[in-house]
């Protein structure tokens, strides 16, 4: 019996192979990006061909656990040393189908290059299970608000007749799009917890919210420092997270337990 919001202690394959076929509805995918992190060994322990070589088993070993109208998401990076991430999304679009590939747009800069722009934005691959695949996706749970000023300024154009429509139709937002522009954590941030790599809240709520229902199954075979749990459970999904280090594991346990202590 799979057991909802649950974290497995393991290898991210040994994790995988533990979880039945075909259950989850999304995959959120966060995996080392291949010597980034240098300071870290988890991300580069691996060469070149062995990265690949990686990337590929645990990706089948993930894909299989997708239901037919599900996605994944993963995310990857470009940059002085990262470009195998061009070689990633062509091996991960052979063993899956490419659905769309989104930017994360960081919006403040990392200064890790002196030779070219400063790098501000991720990016993350979409697939789904096969190409005739027809995913669930919900473009209304992740419109963006117009702000007042504008709002006013559009319903000051003459050129519309029934105003009420209008109004109702700006007050809904306006749909996201696929440059997602949500600020990096910073050290001084409520919500970062000491993971080198960690996700904002409101990202990683987009994806969810857009790819799921209420109730559920969502997998993140990275979990860290589990914020694909955190959200999940705001949101009323069921989250699995498959993580080997013992101490992301217990910062993930830390975070969740503050969030339970909250309701």
């Amino acid at each position: 019996m799979l057991k909802p919001n649950s974290i497995i202690q393991a290898d991210v394959i040994d994790g995988l192979r533990s979880l039945p076929d075909g259950t989850f509805q999304l995959i959120i995918a966060d995996p080392p990006y291949g010597n980034v992190l240098v300071d870290h060994a988890w991300d580069t322990d691996l060469d070149a061909d062995s990265y690949l070589a990686w990337t590929a088993a645990w990706f089948r070993a993930a894909l299989v656990k997708l239901r037919p109208n599900g996605l994944i998401y993963v995310f990857g990076q470009l940059g002085q040393r990262e470009h195998r991430w061009i070689e990633v999304t062509a091996l991960l679009c052979r063993s899956g189908a490419f659905h769309d590939q989104l930017i994360w747009d960081r919006v403040v800069g990392y200064n890790d290059r002196r030779d070219s722009y400063t790098p501000a934005y991720e990016i993350c691959l979409v697939l789904k299970k096969s190409a005739d695949a027809q995913p669930y996706f919900n473009k209304d749970a992740v419109r963006i608000p117009y702000d007042k000023c504008t709002i006013d300024r559009y319903l000051k154009d003459k050129r519309y007749k029934d105003m009420d429509a209008r109004r109702a139709h700006l007050e809904t937002g306006k749909f996201a799009t696929n440059l997602l522009r949500v600020p990096s954590l910073k050290g001084s941030s409520r919500e970062k917890v000491g993971h080198p790599s960690q996700k904002p809240e409101r990202l990683i709520e987009m994806l969810i919210s857009s790819s799921s229902k209420k109730d559920d199954w969502v997998l993140d075979p990275f979990f860290g420092s589990g914020t694909t749990g955190v959200v999940g459970q705001r949101l009323g999904r069921k989250w699995v997270g498959i993580e080997r280090d013992s101490d992301y594991c217990e910062m993930a346990r830390a975070r969740l337990r503050r969030l339970n202590s909250e309701y």
